[in-house]
């Protein structure tokens, strides 16, 4: 059932639809209210990152720097050496996409707090097709030394991380969706850089998952009770550092593990979750993300199914690893 602990929406079949660039935007006009050194840069698409918003409320903290996302990341470096708390912000193809290195080598490097927003991530972006739909960012971010990588799974917990990421210290990703998404979380669901929560609790296996791709892992696990089987749900919002503990004991538990997310399935959160398992406590596990290729045209719906991270491709996964689990090593 349920995890009363993480007072999620009574009803999670009727959602609310709102986009998790949505909670960027309001979580950064929040930090910038409570501290005068919360500034912005964004590169030539303020209303689409939704960073207009802290434009309008804070012009003289917002900084236009046009079609240039590597000198964006190499203005904030400066801006945060000196004691401000810059985001950058931009689609997540182009940072930390096209601005990969500059990241590295003045960001992370120099251990600068710059708080990277990579919005419409993801195949839910639709038509703009594969070139605008990042699929790789997670892995680019998280295998930056110092970085942290923060995957929220709707825009109440969009609008969490922003607010956490500004005051955390640290060179920091939070990674948004331009389309609507379901809204299962509320204001009082606990929210913690590093610390995962059970949204639902189960026997069998253990759904770990990250972004907006959870509230299907949730609507699965509801469905496959009826079929006997009682799936754990995991929100590992923080893809780094890695909530290792409740990962383990969750594989401990059940056995079997299957890690959703809307990113390629190299190098991303079920890439992570793999790498801690195979030292602490090896269990089967199943990936359900994008399969070694790139996005192409089409609704966020369309895609979802085509790339197999809906309801049903889910529920399939969680089949596959329980007949996996009852095999002999």
């Amino acid at each position: 059932m349920l995890n009363k602990e993480a007072h999620l929406i009574a009803d999670i079949t009727k959602p609310e639809m709102v986009p998790t660039r949505d909670g960027y935007g309001h979580g950064v006009v929040k930090a910038g209210e409570q501290d005068e050194r919360v500034v912005v840069l964004c590169a030539d698409l303020t209303e689409s990152t939704r960073s207009q918003w802290f434009k309008e409320k804070f012009p003289d903290r917002f900084v236009e720097m046009g079609v240039a996302e590597p000198n964006m990341a190499l203005v904030a470096s400066g801006m945060a050496n000196y004691g401000k708390i810059p985001f950058i912000s931009s689609y997540a193809t182009f940072s930390p996409g096209r601005n990969n290195e500059q990241i590295r080598t003045n960001i992370s490097i120099n251990n600068v707090p710059v708080k990277i927003v990579g919005a419409h991530a993801g195949i839910s972006v639709g038509p703009d097709g594969a070139t605008h739909q990042a699929l790789e960012d997670i892995a680019l971010m998280r295998v930056q030394p110092r970085m942290v990588v923060v995957v929220p799974c709707d825009a109440v917990e969009a609008e969490k991380a922003t607010l956490a990421a500004a005051f955390n210290g640290q060179p920091t990703y939070v990674r948004v969706g331009r389309e609507k998404s379901p809204v299962f979380t509320t204001s009082d669901t606990p929210f913690e850089i590093g610390k995962a929560i059970i949204l639902r609790d189960g026997k069998d296996v253990a759904i770990i998952g990250c972004g907006m791709l959870l509230h299907n892992a949730l609507l699965a696990a509801e469905e496959l009770v009826a079929e006997g089987i009682e799936c754990m749900v995991i929100n590992s919002h923080t893809v780094k550092p890695l909530d290792e503990k409740t990962i383990v004991a969750a594989a401990q538990k059940t056995g079997a593990v299957v890690s959703v997310e809307e990113h390629q399935v190299a190098g991303g959160l079920g890439s992570a979750i793999a790498e801690v398992l195979a030292r602490t406590a090896p269990v089967p596990q199943e990936f359900v993300g994008v399969q070694d290729r790139f996005g192409e045209s089409g609704t966020s719906a369309e895609l979802i199914e085509a790339f197999g991270l809906g309801k049903e491709a889910i529920k399939a996964a969680v089949k596959k690893v329980t007949e996996r689990k009852k095999k002999p090593a």
